[in-house]
């Protein structure tokens, strides 16, 4: 059966670009969007090394544009009453690069883009946390949010309850990195270094992060904190508090959350009946090499369901694939698949 989308356009493939290099991979491997961000606090993946200047972005976006492709902008951090012309120039920009979309959490900025450029068109951020239809038609009506992005606590039958009662567009996420948080609004890393993810985009900045061989192991440390000791040829993840091992009672183990990815493959078929706009890869701050692998796999995913959705079946060489880039070289169905329902 050949599945009939939302809206009648094809379910979408939006896939991160961290940098340009990562953009042009994206697009060459399959994407039919990538999302982006600014070198600033404007987005929330603000780390040294990754997003776009004014340049890289024009060519970004041509690269994009020549090929029939979307670029959207992550614009998803709060700006403060001190730096709030850093966030509207930000959407200026956008507007007058040609952008496709922007993806927005806060409300006064929705507001400033709705009224200062009616014809830019506007994505309601995860970050905004809309878990209802009531809240996402709320958005759609007072700042005309065309699509939103849905939390990674729904499970599949309040998804489809949602898309069932909007004429907005809804995106989930298909493959990547989880958050113990509310979709990233980190109290803990703002906790341990002052500095909010929700305003200065970064989740353990990396002026705060240090690595250290010591005789016990190589550590990680969060501005002094201990996140983590690995031993010889252990693989060393980024020191992220809700991901860190610690000692509890005596014993030593993964307290917060077990480092794990999201991968819906399996239910591909499921999402596209509901009427799913969009799929989501998680992973800017991950290298070109992860975004060619994951994007080749989903293009490949994506092209079966909708072509035929009741023979679909997921291919054991596209779970090898994606396990090679899973955090902790595993995956969960997350919140979607809730067996004691």
């Amino acid at each position: 059966m050949t599945i009939p989308p939302k809206n009648g356009q094809r379910i979408e493939l939006v896939c991160p670009a961290g940098s340009l290099p990562a953009l042009k991979t994206a697009i060459d491997h399959g994407a039919d969007c990538v999302y982006l961000g600014f070198k600033d606090a404007t987005n929330a993946r603000n780390f040294t090394g990754l997003n776009f200047d004014p340049a890289s972005m024009r060519e970004g976006v041509d690269y994009a544009h020549r090929r029939g492709r979307k670029v959207l902008l992550a614009l998803n951090t709060y700006p403060q009453a001190h730096n709030w012309s850093d966030w509207t120039a930000a959407i200026d920009r956008a507007a007058e690069m040609g952008l496709n979309a922007v993806i927005l959490a806060d409300p006064g900025l929705m507001a400033y883009a709705a009224k200062t450029h009616p014809n830019l068109r506007l994505h309601l951020s995860v970050q905004g946390s809309a878990t209802s239809y009531e809240a996402i038609n709320f958005y759609h009506e007072r700042f005309g949010i065309q699509r939103a992005v849905l939390p990674r606590v729904l499970s599949l039958a309040q998804v489809e309850q949602v898309i069932g009662r909007t004429p907005v567009e809804i995106e989930v996420f298909g493959f990547g990195g989880l958050c113990v948080m509310v979709e990233g609004r980190c109290a803990l890393s703002a906790y341990a270094t002052g500095e909010s993810p929700n305003c200065n985009g970064a989740c353990s900045p990396g002026k705060h992060v240090r690595w250290e061989q010591t005789p016990k192991g190589m550590e990680t440390r969060l501005n002094g904190i201990l996140i983590d000791r690995f031993d010889d040829g252990e693989r060393a993840g980024y020191p992220t508090l809700c991901k860190g091992r610690f000692d509890v009672n005596g014993e030593t183990y993964y307290a917060i959350e077990e480092p794990t990815s999201l991968n819906t493959l399996e239910l591909l078929p499921t999402l596209a009946r509901a009427g799913v706009s969009a799929i989501k890869i998680e992973g800017r701050q991950r290298s070109p090499a992860y975004v060619a692998q994951v994007t080749k796999v989903w293009r490949a995913a994506l092209d079966r369901v909708m072509a035929d959705a009741d023979n679909f079946a997921v291919q054991p060489a596209w779970m090898a694939e994606l396990n090679k880039v899973s955090e902790g070289q595993s995956h969960t169905l997350g919140a979607y698949y809730r067996p004691w329902k």
